[in-house]
């Protein structure tokens, strides 16, 4: 899992920048909206928005921005009612396995887009469940190792209930159910550690290594193109980078 979490911290910072623009704010706004419709406006009662609302602070989204958003999915808009929950499953370049998941108000539209990106970028999209087995849901938070110390990190995410702490290169990686994912944070917060990103995500159970960087830079292009999608608001896959590799291919 090394190369996953590692991509991982490279797609926030790029997510950061992102967010300067826009694009990524309405994004996780409406995942908000769609978690506050579907469960109710109360975070601690409703899991999936509690999670939406941990991701949302992770990028700085401001605190207005996520009470709006949560005001629109509780509420009578009609924009919250429009989008519905849709996960597609297939397989990239070197047969890894992708999960995306989007939330659309078309559902054809988005389908299409889905499979011209697969296509065009050398993978096939599958059937449902196709890919999922090989994946499971778990919270994530990245601290920077370089600024605190592991003992620290392991002390207040066992408090919080984490599962594991694990160094990997300039990060700790803190994993947690995905119903922990909040208290953790806090936890952490509280012993005055900063964290870089808190999410929920689907973690490969195996990884396929990509130790060749043509392998490597087709299967990026791929994840960008499909992240790149307006309606698209997650893409998992169980790729591995070797960290010789990383930064070039990530550039």
């Amino acid at each position: 899992m090394s190369g996953h979490s590692k991509w991982s911290s490279i797609k926030h910072k790029k997510g950061a920048a992102d967010a300067k623009r826009g694009k990524l704010f309405s994004k996780l706004a409406r995942a908000i909206i769609v978690a506050a419709r579907e469960g109710g406006p109360d975070p601690a009662a409703n899991l999936a928005l509690q999670n939406a609302i941990e991701k949302a602070r992770s990028y700085s989204m401001p605190k207005e921005n996520i009470e709006r958003a949560i005001a629109r999915g509780s509420g009578a808009g009609t924009d919250s009612e429009a989008f519905e929950q849709i996960v597609y499953e297939g397989y990239g370049p070197s047969g890894i396995a992708v999960i995306v998941e989007a939330l659309t108000d078309n559902r054809n539209r988005t389908a299409s887009d889905i499979r011209h990106v697969f296509t065009k970028n050398e993978g096939n999209l599958g059937t449902v469940e196709e890919v999922s087995w090989q994946f499971e849901r778990r919270g994530i938070i990245l601290v920077d190792a370089d600024h605190f110390e592991e003992d620290s990190v392991m002390l207040a995410a066992a408090e919080g209930g984490a599962d594991d702490v694990i160094q990997d290169g300039s990060s700790f990686q803190v994993t947690t159910s995905p119903e922990s994912l909040s208290s953790v944070r806090e936890a952490l917060e509280q012993a005055g550690i900063e964290i870089e990103s808190a999410e929920t995500t689907m973690v490969p159970k195996t990884t396929v290594e990509l130790s060749d960087e043509a392998a490597a830079r087709k299967t990026l292009r791929l994840i960008d193109a499909l992240e790149e999608l307006d309606d698209v608001s997650e893409v998992y896959a169980n790729f591995d980078i070797p960290e010789r590799l990383l930064e070039a291919v990530a550039s």
